[in-house]
C-alpha cells in the first residue's frame, strides 16, 4: 500500500463517519500520510483528525476517536494508535508490503512521481523585480507549480509578490548547475553564498551529495547488470530512505504551495543522506551471489535515483550518470 492508496483509505474512513452521522463535516479532497513524527508509532501518520477538528466543533481527540475503528477495520490496516493531539498512527498487517508498493509506484511514474493536482486548475502570478535570483526562483516555480496542475505567469510588475533576498554578486563563474543550486538551496529569506564552496567535490556540499549519490545508483545499476541481475521491488528494512521517498509528494506540493523551491533542495539533500549509507550494501561482495535482498535493494536505489532526477530537473540542475 502507498502513500496514495493509504491516503484514499484515510479518507473511505472519515466518508463512513459521515454517513453514519458521527461527523458533521465535509469529506476533504485529500488527507497527508506521511512517516511518523517524534512519538509516533506504526508505518504512517495522519493529522486528518486536527484538519477536520475546527469544522467538526469537537476536539481533535475525539474525532481521532471517532475515525479510528472505521480506519483499523479497512482493508490492508492492522492496527491504529492515537497518540499526542489527536495523530492517527497506522500500521499495515503484515503480509502488506509498503516499501515494494512505493518503489513499484516510482518506478511506473517515474520522473512523475510526487505530481499530484494540489494546484489543479489554478493560475499562480508570479510577480518579480529585475534580479537574478529572483528570475531563477521564478523559472523553477513555473516548473514545480506545473507538477501539482497549476501554471505559473511571471512578470514584472507592482505589486511585487516574489523577492527573494538578492545574490551578493554574479552567480554566473559558478557554473549553470552551482549557480542554480547557490540561489534556490537557502530559503527566499536567507541570503546566498556565492562561493566556490558549491563546485568542491566533497561531502561538505550538499549538491554534490545530491549528484554523487544520483551518479552512484546509475553505476549500481549498470555494475548490477554485469553481475547478470536486475531490480525486483521487495521489502527492504530501511526506514529513512523508505521514509524520505514516501514523503516526496507531500514535499513536492508544499514547495509548489509556498513558492519555496528550497524546500524540494532540502529534501533531495536529505533523500541522499540517506541513500548514500545504503548503496554501499546493495551489490553482492566477494564470492556472495545475487540474491533477492540484492535484487530488491537495487529497487530502491533506483527508486532513490529517480527521486533525485527528477528533483534536480525541476531545480534546473543536471542529474549525470557519471560523476
Amino acid at each position: 500500500m502507498t502513500p496514495v492508496e493509504l491516503s484514499r483509505t484515510v479518507l473511505h474512513a472519515v466518508r463512513c463517519a459521515v454517513d453514519q452521522g458521527e461527523l458533521a463535516v465535509t469529506v476533504p479532497e485529500r488527507v497527508q500520510v506521511t512517516p511518523p513524527g517524534p512519538g509516533g508509532c506504526g508505518d504512517y501518520a495522519t493529522n486528518v483528525a486536527l484538519q477536520l477538528a475546527r469544522p467538526a466543533g469537537q476536539p481533535p481527540l475525539r474525532v481521532a476517536e471517532i475515525l479510528r475503528p472505521h480506519l483499523a477495520t479497512l482493508d490492508g490496516v492492522d492496527d491504529v494508535v492515537v497518540t499526542g493531539p489527536g495523530f492517527l498512527n497506522i500500521s499495515l498487517r503484515p503480509d502488506v508490503d509498503p516499501t515494494a508498493d512505493l518503489v513499484r509506484e516510482i518506478r511506473h511514474r517515474g520522473p512523475a512521481y510526487g505530481h499530484g493536482d494540489a494546484l489543479a486548475g489554478q493560475v499562480v502570478t508570479l510577480r518579480v523585480p529585475y534580479d537574478v535570483r529572483a528570475e531563477v526562483v521564478a523559472d523553477a516555480l513555473v516548473r514545480i507549480v506545473a507538477t501539482q496542475g497549476g501554471r505559473a505567469e511571471v512578470e514584472h510588475a507592482e505589486p511585487v509578490n516574489l523577492r527573494p533576498v538578492p545574490a551578493p554578486e554574479d552567480p554566473a563563474p559558478l557554473g549553470p548547475d552551482a549557480a542554480q543550486w547557490a540561489l534556490l538551496h537557502p530559503a527566499a529569506h536567507d541570503r546566498p553564498r556565492i562561493t566556490a564552496d558549491h563546485l568542491v567535490q566533497r561531502e561538505a556540499n550538499p549538491l554534490f551529495r545530491v549528484r554523487y549519490a544520483h551518479a552512484r545508483t546509475r553505476a549500481l545499476t549498470r555494475n548490477a547488470a554485469r553481475l547478470g541481475f536486475t531490480a525486483e521491488p521487495c521489502a527492504v528494512g530501511n526506514p529513512e530512505l523508505v521514509g524520505a521517498l514516501a514523503d516526496h509528494p507531500r514535499i513536492l506540493a508544499a514547495a509548489a504551495i509556498h513558492r519555496a523551491p528550497d524546500r524540494l533542495a532540502r529534501h533531495l539533500v536529505t533523500v541522499a543522506d540517506a541513500a548514500l549509507p545504503f548503496l554501499l550494501t546493495v551489490l553482492p561482495r566477494g564470492d556472495e551471489k545475487p540474491s533477492a535482498a540484492h535484487r530488491a535493494r537495487l529497487a530502491l536505489a533506483e527508486a532513490a535515483g529517480t527521486v533525485l532526477a527528477g528533483g534536480l530537473s525541476l531545480l534546473g540542475i543536471d542529474a549525470p550518470d557519471h560523476l
